[in-house]
């Protein structure tokens, strides 16, 4: 079994990534407590692979389960893409000082030990779920993903059980239709499902590009307007220094955090997020994470 070793940069807790992904709608995570396990295409060569995770004394180990025997360059790829998911691929030596500067992310720091944005298992991932989730209630869109999943996407064995990927995206491009799919979303996933194959959705490149500029191309593919944009940039690629412009929760978890009798406007937010540089993504997920602990509304409990 071919095996690697992430080291943690700075505070970092596979426990509270778990926790995280077993209350974040989208993944649909329901993994008992141990070893993180994850299936998915990887990026690029979008063969499926299977992947158990677990701590270590400096980070995490992981395990690859499928294929049974991955080239060298196909152990890397799986392997950086884990760190992008856990986020192990930046180094968080830093995250601390936010807090010391702002007593607020501190109270989060103290509330959410060693949690880390745990992203989408790649950005063409993000981009699905975000036509999947159009018009819909989040929970509603998380049956429909399953189902994906269960239907569509190949099965991964972790022994006595076995966890299905989201369908490549050879899988989706000849999709017809799908049931809990409306209107244009099936032509919308065959598109994005030939953009990614045509490397329109590469972590790397979408990083690489100037911000602006990564949002504008995203905007360009069918189905991905300028909230989604930023989800994949932020979720799925896995920005770590930006905030969403168009995601009203955040205004919303700010207001909550920071007590203020009103969410803040656009203005307000910007400023206010200039204290968590250079890990102002990292922030947002604290907020995110307080707020869906506080009134259940990301998940779909209360909406």
């Amino acid at each position: 079994m071919a095996t690697f070793t992430l080291t943690a940069r700075g505070p970092f807790s596979l426990a509270a990534s778990t926790r995280f992904l077993e209350g974040f709608t989208p993944a649909g995570y329901t993994g008992a407590a141990g070893p993180l396990e994850l299936a998915f295409p990887v990026e690029g060569r979008w063969a499926t692979a299977g992947v158990r995770v677990g701590e270590h004394p400096h980070g995490v180990i992981g395990e690859i389960l499928s294929p049974a025997r991955p080239s060298r360059e196909l152990a890397t790829a799986i392997r950086d893409q884990v760190a992008r998911i856990l986020s192990l691929d930046v180094d968080g030596s830093g995250f601390a000082a936010v807090g010391s500067a702002d007593p607020v992310v501190a109270g989060l720091q103290r509330r959410y030990p060693g949690l880390r944005p745990v992203s989408f298992w790649s950005p063409y991932e993000a981009a699905a779920w975000a036509i999947i989730g159009q018009r819909i209630r989040i929970r509603q869109a998380a049956t429909v993903k399953a189902r994906m999943s269960e239907q569509l996407g190949e099965p991964v064995s972790f022994g006595d059980h076995v966890v299905h990927a989201f369908p490549a995206p050879q899988q989706l491009a000849a999709l017809d239709g799908f049931g809990g799919l409306s209107g244009r979303k099936p032509e919308w996933l065959r598109s994005l499902a030939r953009a990614a194959l045509d490397g329109r959705l590469d972590t790397t490149q979408l990083r690489a590009q100037p911000y602006e500029e990564a949002l504008a191309g995203l905007t360009q593919l069918p189905g991905i307007g300028p909230f989604a944009a930023e989800l994949v940039l932020l979720r799925g690629a896995g920005q770590v220094d930006r905030i969403p412009q168009h995601e009203t929760r955040l205004a919303r978890a700010v207001a909550l955090a920071y007590r203020l009798p009103e969410p803040p406007s656009g203005a307000e937010l910007l400023k206010l997020s200039q204290r968590w540089r250079p890990y102002r993504t990292w922030v947002t997920v604290l907020l995110r994470a307080q707020l869906e602990d506080e009134t259940g509304e990301i998940g779909g409990r209360n909406t």
